[in-house]
């Protein structure tokens, strides 16, 4: 079994880490704060009352930072960038900020140089 396979079986088995106070205050975001509260039941590990992220819940070192296929992602801005990427690694991804003239003149260089986009 590969790593990435193991990845996707880890990430299964991975809880949804829920703020604290989430279902009782409208105003706070969805995003993990730590929870630091001097009588936190959460900080506290007590049960039923979710889950904390720790290291162990984390994917292998190897396929950390890579796409579902095993490529790295490369943020690339103009053509001459398509030049310094391992097209056996890594995978091209255009910028959001880059116009369609531009964007049509990298996907023209990447075919040149066998690389693979991400987004076209």
């Amino acid at each position: 079994m590969g790593l990435l396979n193991l990845r996707k079986r880890l990430k299964r088995r991975k809880p949804e880490f829920k703020r604290q106070e989430l279902h009782a205050q409208k105003m706070l975001k969805r995003t993990w704060r730590k929870p630091r509260g001097k009588h936190s039941k959460l900080r506290k590990h007590e049960r039923a009352r979710g889950r904390l992220p720790s290291p162990g819940y984390s994917s292998p070192k190897a396929v950390k930072g890579k796409d579902p296929l095993g490529f790295k992602p490369v943020r690339v801005f103009r053509p001459e960038d398509l030049e310094n990427i391992d097209p056996k690694e890594e995978r091209a991804i255009i910028a959001a900020g880059v116009g369609r003239k531009k964007r049509f003149e990298i996907s023209r260089k990447a075919e040149e140089l066998k690389v693979k986009l991400k987004n076209r």
